[in-house]
């Protein structure tokens, strides 16, 4: 292609908007444009990267046995509300485009694609002779973000791979999963970038288990936990970890303290000359499920810990059917205008005890008449400890469990994996911690949507039994993005070979030199014919703006007929290294195929 002819305009400065260094350099570099707050047009610089990662992306599926499908973009809200997603995803989470047709039938954007797969599986699939099944498709999805950011990273709008597979047994499913992992990897390893695979929360997906696969780079939203021998590696929302071994407590008996503007594990540490890891401290949320039942739950745990809401959400969402509901619709930690709904007597925030009154709760049909009590493991095993007096500026000293307190009925795991924590799998490892953008996350979803949605299959006996069922997500935009974010410098984007607009450009310094021009027209036809895809400058602009504009867009290779072309060379210029030679004309096509082919074949 000609630079001359192209859509292209390039800035030099950053865009207001922009906030993380890829996105700055693919809207500076003319690769993308915002239309409107998470919605970008893919121009053609951009276009050409994303068909590289979907065809990558591609391969990689078929190479597994999967099968490409198109589904439908706009789905019916019947079937969300069969599977009891639909208020979910348009009220808890709100992340639903969702709207009404003339007929007044309710209808939403897709986010993702369960629902729709699994009405197909359960109009196709009869027997377990057409199983395993899996399906996939690579389509534009929509999401309706709080707050869209980072250009491609959490748009709106967004191209995104997912796959759905079908199975009668956990073990068929467990091999799926595992191919899967292995075509994840390839594809980002095909696309140049460094990652790492992680145990993760499936989230509003559901299922029984999960794995991300995160991009490494400081402008990831999500922390990875790790260990250095590589055997450990989990999203901070599912991360395990042993927790620092605690102090013994100073205290030997059982008494009440004045402790006035303690309200904090540290102000009340430092008064007390303890150590955080011998309080209790008694957290309050308020968890609303889809019944409209409003639960006050209150967590012990260990002072020095925090309590993971990921894994808190999880385990409340266990307890839907306690309170007629089938999912949680919020969790928050219920702030002065939430109290007033329900607490009969102001609360002592700061001083609260895990013995703390059911009679602070007024009475209300939509509010359950007790405190949900919990407690982590960490405060479970403590003696002597320090906790709350349930009176505004004191505490209690040397309680235990069993005698001044009653053990929490419910033990959970719910407190956050730290760096520094040591590791499970082996304690003289310590949890280190880097930042990452998932790409990608598969499920195995069991039969979640299928039991819910009546997807059955007929076994080998002739029972009918639900799918189970499999899901696969990357994203294309995403994965895309992540690669500039990874490799960058100063000077723009330094795109992996494999998936560059153009794998070289000719520079052409002076359009008005007959000699330049006419070397750089059969350069360019010969490394085209060459299966080198090749962008030529030949735009009439300063030799330096030229080159700038090649390093901003990031192409791989940069050829220069200039000064060097009195000695029959050219020059030619790594993008990744700046590292410059001086080839002989003839040799250069040659050249330059070897080292796409060898960056290819990585």
């Amino acid at each position: 292609m000609r630079l001359s002819q192209m859509l292209f305009v390039t800035l030099r400065e950053d865009p207001a908007e922009a906030e993380i260094p890829s996105h700055k350099l693919l809207v500076r570099a003319g690769y993308i444009r915002r239309i409107a707050a998470g919605v970008y047009a893919y121009l053609p610089f951009m276009w050409r990267v994303l068909k590289k990662v979907s065809q990558i992306v591609r391969e990689e599926m078929d190479a597994t046995g999967a099968q490409e499908c198109l589904l439908p973009q706009m789905q019916p809200a019947q079937l969300w509300q069969e599977s009891g997603r639909w208020d979910t995803y348009t009220k808890t989470e709100g992340i639903m485009f969702a709207l009404t047709d003339r007929q007044e039938r309710e209808m939403g954007l897709g986010p993702t694609h369960e629902e729709v797969i699994t009405a197909i599986a359960r109009d196709t699939i009869r027997s377990y002779r057409q199983l395993p099944l899996h399906l996939y498709q690579i389509q534009t999805k929509f999401r309706d973000e709080i707050r869209p950011r980072f250009g491609l990273m959490r748009g709106r709008e967004f191209i995104m791979k997912d796959g759905y597979s079908f199975h009668a047994s956990e073990e068929s499913l467990k091999k799926t999963y595992q191919d899967m992992d292995r075509a994840y990897r390839n594809m980002i390893r095909r696309c140049g970038l460094d990652f790492t695979a992680v145990e993760a929360d499936s989230g509003a997906i559901g299922g029984t288990g999960s794995q991300e696969f995160m991009v490494l780079a400081e402008a990831g939203e999500d922390e990875v936990l790790y260990t250095a021998d590589g055997k450990y590696a989990a999203n901070v929302e599912k991360a395990v970890s042993l927790p620092a071994d605690g102090e013994n407590s100073p205290f030997t008996q059982y008494e009440k303290r004045e402790t006035p503007g303690t309200d904090t594990i540290e102000t009340l540490s430092k008064f007390l000359q303890c150590s955080p890891t011998q309080i209790v401290k008694n957290v309050l949320y308020q968890a609303v499920y889809d019944s409209g039942m409003t639960v006050l739950v209150l967590v012990s745990i260990r002072g020095d810990q925090d309590v993971n809401e990921v894994k808190l959400t999880n385990e409340l969402t266990k307890l839907a059917s306690q309170y007629q509901g089938k999912t949680l619709i919020s969790l928050t930690v219920p702030d002065v205008d939430a109290q007033q709904k329900w607490a009969a007597k102001p609360l002592p925030l700061g001083y609260i005890a895990p013995d703390l009154s059911d009679d602070y709760i007024a009475k209300n049909k939509q509010v359950a008449p007790q405190f949900l009590r919990l407690v982590d493991q960490t405060a479970i095993d403590l003696q002597n400890f320090v906790t709350g007096a349930n009176e505004s500026g004191y505490h209690v000293v040397g309680a235990n469990w069993g005698s001044e307190f009653s053990l929490p009925k419910i033990q959970v795991d719910i407190r956050k994996a730290k760096a520094g924590d040591h590791a499970k799998h082996d304690p003289n490892q310590s949890l280190q911690t880097a930042r990452g953008i998932e790409v990608g996350h598969i499920f195995q979803l069991g039969i979640k949507y299928s039991q819910a949605m009546g997807a059955t299959y007929t076994d080998e006996s002739g029972e009918e039994k639900p799918l189970i069922m499999g899901c696969y997500g990357v994203g294309v935009s995403r994965l895309a993005q992540s690669a500039v974010e990874q490799s960058y410098d100063k000077d723009g984007i330094i795109w992996p070979v494999a998936i560059a607009p153009y794998h070289a450009i000719i520079t052409i310094p002076n359009i008005n030199d007959a000699e330049q021009v006419e070397v750089a027209e059969k350069l360019y036809s010969d490394l085209n014919a060459a299966g080198v895809e090749t962008l030529l400058d030949d735009r009439s602009e300063r030799a330096g703006v030229k080159f700038k504009d090649a390093d901003l867009i990031g192409i791989p290779y940069r050829i220069v007929p200039g000064r060097s072309l009195k000695n029959g060379k050219l020059e030619v210029v790594k993008r990744a290294t700046h590292e410059s030679q001086e080839i002989p004309i003839e040799q250069v096509v040659t050249t330059i195929k070897q080292w796409v082919n060898a960056a290819l074949s990585v």
